[in-house]
């Protein structure tokens, strides 16, 4: 099971959904740990479930990003799928073409690999993603 403080301690995950995951009901940047603060973002643990095999964890989070803000470069401990529900957001993954996403786009980060992203469209954006990640590491760590 990851800890309330594994979740907070990660604000730097916007485009992931995963920075500063917290329980549903206090999903806001100022549950995390000084230093690791994301203004303009709030998240929401949506679902957490152990598996899909022993030592892993899986997450289903909301991030809301407000206009203009940039999400740090991190890398997350197993893989990551998302998708752009509303708004648009820039995604730079190493080794890939940096990609503009918006409703309707997913997109995967594959174990390990460096991302990040750029300012966002002129409103504000929401995702929804999903991790497999190994338990008792922090969710996302930078990069």
């Amino acid at each position: 099971m990851i800890t309330r403080r594994q979740f907070t301690g990660v604000a730097t995950c916007a485009i992931c959904a995963a920075a500063g995951l917290v329980p549903a009901g206090a999903a806001t940047a100022a549950d995390a740990p000084p230093g690791t603060k994301t203004s303009g973002l709030t998240r929401r643990l949506l679902s957490q479930t152990d598996g899909p095999t022993p030592g892993y964890t899986t997450i289903i989070a909301e991030v809301t990003i407000e206009p203009g803000v940039m999400v740090a470069r991190h890398t997350h401990p197993g893989i990551e799928s998302g998708y752009v529900v509303e708004g648009e957001v820039t995604l730079s993954i190493e080794g890939l073409p940096t990609r503009v996403m918006k409703p309707g786009d997913g997109f995967q980060v594959p174990v390990g690999r460096p991302h990040a992203g750029d300012k966002n469209g002129p409103k504000r954006a929401k995702l929804v993603s999903t991790y497999v990640v190994e338990k008792g590491k922090p969710l996302a760590s930078p990069a």
